[in-house]
């Protein structure tokens, strides 16, 4: 029996979750990325690469490249949040599930002909996720994983693709080698170096020429561009970790900012344990120095997802790291150890009071992003770059929590 292997991939993932908070943005030039001298484009939509931007370059030449595009530093708790509900309706309909990154599935519908046309399943499926999510996602759909990715890739934007068994090399014999997964830019250089271009001539060479020439991943190149993957589905099961991270655009010794910073993310951090009703039993705070040397130190604690345990917790391990007093380069912050559970869990000891302003600093949150309230000790030059996308009262000041809260 032929498996039946379906790849999905929603398409410019994050610049689509923007699309759905502005509107305004659909049709136009989007950038998603790091807006400093030292950022680089995380996702460009689909007119702004008709101007030569892609992921991976440089905002600076993005910019030389496509001036007029909106540039969007980005918000990973929205991009966690539309990435989960696609998760859920996907865990709801099929078999097994992988999920390969935030916006990119497997499933494996092996089985699923003598009940559903499978092809006929798979577009059931995409458009329950547009209908339910509002974001566009493409499919492909064949015997392995290799050659549905590329069909997905073939079908962008908003579409779908199936390549029926046995047409696997004719699907892919006059397409990039560039199409193959694995194939990077080195790869790609040395293939142009022998003349070859297209996947049709590496189906014709032999297999031990591959070898000779790539090594070992050469019989993997030659056997992707031959249709061949045998790699199975790895049924995915949810994170285990969160983590926040910071590179400053410039080295710096400044206490104020780098406090400022920690405390920002592992507030932005507490805030994503609580929306998905998730615990956190371990923290570690990191520093890279600007010799690129690098420390980290980790403290377990009681389950937890609120402000106030775990902020004090990171700044202490903070403080304990930060003993060489040199130039700081990038700090992180992650949450591990998770389960699921709610935090008022570890509130009982708590008033009332206390679980209620929880409730409703995050109810403000999801209603109008992750930086509409906030405590005073985040402001600043130090906690810019966290969590949401600036100011979302239309030029309103954002709530700020001046008092201390224990």
């Amino acid at each position: 029996m032929n498996r039946n292997i379906l790849h999905l991939d929603l398409d410019t993932f994050f610049v689509s979750c923007e699309r759905l908070i502005n509107s305004k943005l659909i049709g136009k030039p989007v950038i998603v990325g790091g807006t400093g001298d030292r950022g680089v484009v995380s996702a460009a939509s689909y007119e702004s690469r008709k101007f030569g931007v892609h992921s991976g370059m440089p905002i600076k030449m993005a910019k030389q490249l496509c001036p007029q595009a909106f540039y969007i530093r980005g918000n990973a708790g929205i991009y966690t949040k539309y990435s989960k509900q696609v998760t859920d309706i996907l865990q709801e309909q099929v078999p097994i599930l992988e999920k390969a990154s935030v916006d990119e599935f497997y499933a494996d519908l092996t089985g699923m002909d003598r009940f559903f046309g499978c092809y006929k399943f798979a577009k059931e499926l995409r458009y329950k996720v547009i209908k339910e999510s509002g974001l566009p996602i493409s499919f492909g759909l064949s015997i392995n994983k290799t050659v549905s990715k590329v069909a997905t890739n073939e079908a962008k934007p908003d579409s779908q693709l199936k390549v029926d068994a046995g047409f696997e090399k004719i699907f892919l014999q006059p397409l990039s080698i560039k199409k193959i997964p694995m194939v990077g830019e080195k790869t790609f250089r040395t293939f142009c170096n022998l003349g070859v271009k297209n996947i049709g001539l590496v189906q014709q060479m032999p297999v031990e020429m591959m070898i000779s020439v790539f090594g070992k991943n050469g019989r993997i190149i030659w056997e992707r561009a031959n249709g061949i993957d045998r790699t199975p589905i790895i049924q995915y099961h949810e994170r285990k970790s969160i983590s926040s991270e910071r590179t400053y655009g410039r080295d710096t010794t400044d206490i104020t900012k780098l406090k400022t910073t920690i405390h920002a993310m592992a507030e932005n951090l507490a805030f994503q344990l609580r929306s998905g009703n998730k615990l956190t039993s371990c923290i570690t705070v990191k520093v890279r120095y600007s010799d690129f040397q690098t420390y980290s130190k980790q403290l377990k604690i009681p389950y937890t997802a609120a402000d106030h345990n775990l902020i004090p917790q990171v700044l202490e391990l903070f403080d304990k790291l930060y003993s060489r007093r040199l130039l700081i380069r990038l700090v992180g912050v992650r949450f591990s150890g998770l389960t699921e559970g709610h935090y008022q869990i570890d509130l009982f000891e708590n008033t009332h009071r206390t679980v209620n302003l929880y409730k409703a600093m995050d109810a403000i949150r999801i209603k109008y992003g992750d930086r509409s309230i906030m405590r005073a000790a985040t402001m600043g030059e130090g906690s810019r770059t966290i969590g949401g996308q600036g100011n979302p009262f239309n030029g309103q000041p954002p709530i700020v929590l001046a008092h201390r809260h224990q």
